[in-house]
């Protein structure tokens, strides 16, 4: 396989291109300030840049389901704001997804639909 390769000039301008999409994302697109577990409630909680404020509970969640709920709490917010993050339990989302209500991947998500039908009915 050819070892590829990118000349100056062009890592500079694709870094700068990366840095200015960075830029626009981070004014347009929802920014965690804060995010929790509330036990009592069993839901967690997101607040937003714009003051706003959105919660799930953790059940419909891949890779949060099942958790412990000290393991819940332990939420970390990622260093652009756009994503939550739990160490313990190796799970990621996106702020936007979750807002989407995608709570992680196809096949999940269409259990879960199944799922709602059925409770539906």
């Amino acid at each position: 396989m050819a070892k590829l390769t990118i000349d100056d000039h062009s890592f500079q301008q694709q870094f700068e291109q990366a840095q200015a999409a960075a830029a626009q994302a981070n004014q347009t697109e929802p920014r965690a300030i804060a995010a929790y577990y509330e036990p009592k409630d069993r839901l967690i909680i997101i607040r937003l840049r714009s003051g706003a404020s959105f919660s799930f509970p953790p059940a419909i969640a891949q890779g949060l389901s099942e958790a412990h709920p000290e393991d819940l709490a332990k939420i970390e917010i990622t260093p652009m704001r756009d994503g939550l993050h739990w160490e313990t339990l190796d799970t990621d989302f996106t702020v936007v997804g979750l807002l989407a209500g995608r709570f992680v991947n196809k096949k999940w998500m269409q259990q879960l639909n199944q799922q709602w039908l059925q409770e539906a009915s």
